[in-house]
């Protein structure tokens, strides 16, 4: 186990045990945190990969640090939703309160049965103006924390690099914390390819974008907010790794362990 995980487990560890008693009661009782999953299913993503994206995803909610993150706050319980995003977005799973393990395994079970939609482009400044407008606003009970995990294997092709930011920014101004999960689905140190812009249901517009990196795109334009983080998945191989490392760093919250981490990724970004 790498040495900031340990600290990691050393954390929750004291922390539930200091906890141990505090069994809040369900309904509209206050939450540690509100985390939202937003996972792209844009044409890039098959069967296959979607498949890999959820099962990772559920494989981490089962994983016993992450469980005593979620369960080890001083409200013992967290809120979580998921939202699927290509030119569309939607509620894969709608705000759902886990307060016992057996929530965790009944929401893991849950999305490992989420059937793929259909989606061709990858529109993050959608998904973002999604959130914004339809999630945000539907979470059912006070947060001490909103955290939203954004995965993905490319940047926005649909309104571009300015409106993400923009949408970004309006979300972090909320007090909300984005962190990334970029899929390096090819070399991660050779450029996206180009193309060109078409958000869904205008004309083709025959302007070009300039190839990106994906990590360094993220880091610009879709992370932001308290203690906002880039962790990449080399790979959809790697995807299980990643998401389970990202969910117990960004749920436990750890001050120590997030700015170690932090300085570690900041002395081997590309």
């Amino acid at each position: 186990m790498p040495p900031i995980f340990r600290l990691l487990l050393v954390g929750l560890t004291v922390i539930a045990a200091g906890h141990a008693a505090a069994q809040v009661s369900r309904g509209d009782a206050p939450v540690d945190m509100a985390l939202i999953v937003s996972v792209d299913v844009s044409g890039s993503v098959d069967q296959n990969r979607f498949a890999l994206q959820m099962g990772g995803i559920a494989k981490a909610l089962s994983d016993p640090e992450v469980i005593a993150a979620m369960l080890s706050g001083p409200r013992a319980s967290i809120m979580f939703a998921m939202v699927d995003w290509s030119e569309q977005a939607e509620a894969a799973i709608p705000w759902t309160r886990i307060a016992s393990r057996e929530d965790v395994l009944a929401l893991a079970a849950r999305v490992r049965r989420t059937p793929r939609p259909e989606g061709e482009f990858t529109c993050v400044a959608h998904m973002m103006r999604f959130v914004s407008d339809l999630i945000l606003p539907t979470l059912p009970v006070r947060a001490q924390r909103v955290v939203m995990d954004v995965s993905g294997d490319g940047v926005d092709n649909c309104d571009g690099d300015d409106a993400t930011a923009r949408m970004r920014d309006a979300l972090t101004a909320t007090g909300m914390t984005i962190n990334g999960l970029p899929i390096n689905a090819g070399d991660p140190a050779e450029p996206l390819g180009g193309g060109s812009f078409r958000a869904p249901g205008r004309p083709f517009q025959p302007r070009t974008f300039e190839p990106k990196m994906l990590e360094p795109w993220y880091r610009k334009y879709v992370i932001g907010g308290p203690d906002a983080f880039l962790l990449p998945a080399h790979g959809y191989g790697d995807f299980d790794r990643a998401i389970k490392e990202k969910f117990a760093l960004e749920i436990s919250a750890l001050p120590a362990v997030l700015a170690q981490f932090a300085q570690l990724h900041e002395a081997g970004r590309p």
